[in-house]
């Protein structure tokens, strides 16, 4: 199901950067095998529905046309599943603080 965005609303358009024949001979052969892509949001400069193309006005103020795929999206990232190994750190340090090493 398609969804609808108005001009000057907060979207995520897709696009590819470089096709795999343009990617550099010095990449893996893995990565030289699919093309860059971009995911980047903006406001839409006209209306659209998912799937179509559209223009965004990106926060640096460019201006980028791509496939519309998501209209008001939020941010997902993370800095990924904790370190067992650094879990102490903080305490260990302090300690290490106090007893002025």
């Amino acid at each position: 199901m398609s969804e609808a965005c108005k001009q000057g609303e907060w979207v995520e358009i897709h696009y590819v950067v470089l096709k795999p024949e343009e990617r550099s001979h010095d990449v893996p052969d893995d990565t030289k095998k699919v093309p860059l892509e971009c995911w980047i949001k903006g406001w839409a400069l006209s209306s659209g529905t998912t799937g179509g193309q559209i223009e965004i006005r990106t926060p640096a103020n460019r201006i980028v046309k791509g496939t519309l795929t998501r209209v008001n999206p939020g941010y997902a990232h993370t800095f990924g599943p904790g370190v067992p190994e650094l879990s102490s750190v903080g305490r260990e340090l302090k300690a290490m603080l106090k007893e002025g090493n």
